[in-house]
């Protein structure tokens, strides 16, 4: 078993930034890839970017791009998202993900480890 726990979040002004962070623990020698996702109100949960954690392949949702990083510390076997310019579209409780295969998927069910997530709130 894999256990996840984000930190981070927060309420911030629009034009801003946060930085999450995703502690793994358990059998972390399991995991290939981490991501974060993020799910507001009435909405699907939507995936935002992720990272392989041998290679440090990393992929964005168009809607991120450019304004968010994603990166990793494999010796603190923790996974970071570094959020610059937030929107209040940005808004939504924020997941951290892990799975066993190297894909970068973008759908959730793929995903077979996920924590508790963090609460983001980008004001206008």
């Amino acid at each position: 078993q894999v256990q996840l726990v984000e930190s981070g979040g927060g309420l911030v002004q629009a034009g801003g930034s946060l930085r999450l962070s995703c502690a793994a623990s358990g059998r972390t020698s399991s995991i290939s890839a981490t991501g974060w996702f993020r799910q507001a109100p009435g909405k699907e949960r939507e995936w935002v970017s992720a990272v392989t954690w041998r290679s440090g392949i990393t992929r964005y949702a168009d809607s991120v791009k450019d304004r968010f990083t994603i990166s990793r510390d494999n010796a603190k076997t923790t996974v970071y998202l570094q959020m610059n310019s937030l929107e209040p579209e940005d808004t939504a409780v924020y997941y951290c993900a892990a799975r066993l295969g190297v894909t970068l998927t973008a759908t959730p069910r793929l995903w077979e480890y996920w924590g508790q997530g963090t609460q983001v709130t980008v004001s206008s």
